[in-house]
């Protein structure tokens, strides 16, 4: 089970075909991750992710889930 504190603000959050789906802002809760609404991937929303998606974390956060999994499951926020 991976630790929520090891979830920073910032980190390069990465599916797990290699791609880029976005950027931490902040932990919401315990158990969803929050990522920037800025980032290209964001289309200008903020997204939510299950903290239960999470392989990995090193100096990115690595999905377990495919990018197009990812986009098409997230939860928007507008």
């Amino acid at each position: 089970m991976i630790d929520a504190s090891q979830i920073k603000e910032h980190m390069e959050v990465k599916a797990s075909d290699g791609h880029h789906v976005g950027t931490v802002d902040h932990m919401q809760g315990s158990d969803q991750i929050k990522l920037t609404r800025n980032d290209p991937a964001a289309q200008g929303a903020h997204h939510l992710i299950p903290l239960a998606w999470v392989e990995r974390v090193d100096a990115h956060v690595h999905l377990s889930r495919s990018s197009q999994e990812v986009m098409a499951q997230w939860q928007s926020q507008g």
